[in-house]
């Protein structure tokens, strides 16, 4: 069963899909839509998220509207890599979380013919690049970017604005931390 697996595994292609954008762009939505799609066809698939994530679930990726699937919540990019034996798709949430690590991973599962479905922020609340993301959209083969609309004037957004005074890289949150704005709205406010 095994050396079965192994040779389907080493016959498959793998690759990298990114799925980014700002807060309430709809990422989650559809790294989960993807996933399940890969579930129907039979594969097998494994999903993570960065242990930090508890917002709605400790053990499920759930998007702002309420649609889950199970997850495994891991410490470092590093546990991926241990708990992927013997998987077709490799889903992470969340990735902009993950150490700088996470682009290695990525790249030896997909060379390991993984299809590898990664989702996170590109920018963080002051507009700039977030942890490992950049790496990420550099070395994938797919990307697709979500927008929302803006709060404030109803265009695309692609920035997630803070509306609190915390000035922590890392603060999760909702509609009451957090609300989606176009360039224009968000350079009014900086």
């Amino acid at each position: 069963m095994f050396l079965e697996n192994k040779a389907n595994r080493d016959s498959q292609r793998g690759w990298i899909e990114v799925i980014v954008g700002s807060m309430f762009s709809g990422k989650t939505e559809e790294l989960l839509r993807r996933l399940k799609r890969a579930e129907i066809a039979r594969q097998k698939v494994e999903i993570f998220k960065p242990m930090v994530d508890v917002r709605y679930s400790d053990t499920e990726v759930v998007s702002h509207d309420s649609n889950a699937i199970r997850s495994t919540p891991v410490e470092s990019s590093g546990n991926i890599l241990l708990l992927s034996s013997n998987v077709n798709v490799v889903g992470i949430d969340e990735a902009q979380f993950f150490d700088n690590g996470l682009v290695d991973v990525c790249r030896t599962l997909a060379n390991q013919g993984i299809r590898v479905i990664v989702a996170g922020l590109d920018m963080d609340f002051k507009g700039k690049p977030f942890g490992p993301m950049p790496g990420l959209l550099a070395t994938a083969e797919y990307v697709t970017k979500v927008h929302a609309i803006c709060m404030r004037c109803g265009d695309l957004a692609h920035f997630s604005h803070r509306l609190s005074e915390n000035d922590k890289l890392v603060l999760l949150g909702e509609k009451a931390e957090y609300e989606p704005l176009c360039r224009k709205c968000y350079s009014k406010l900086k």
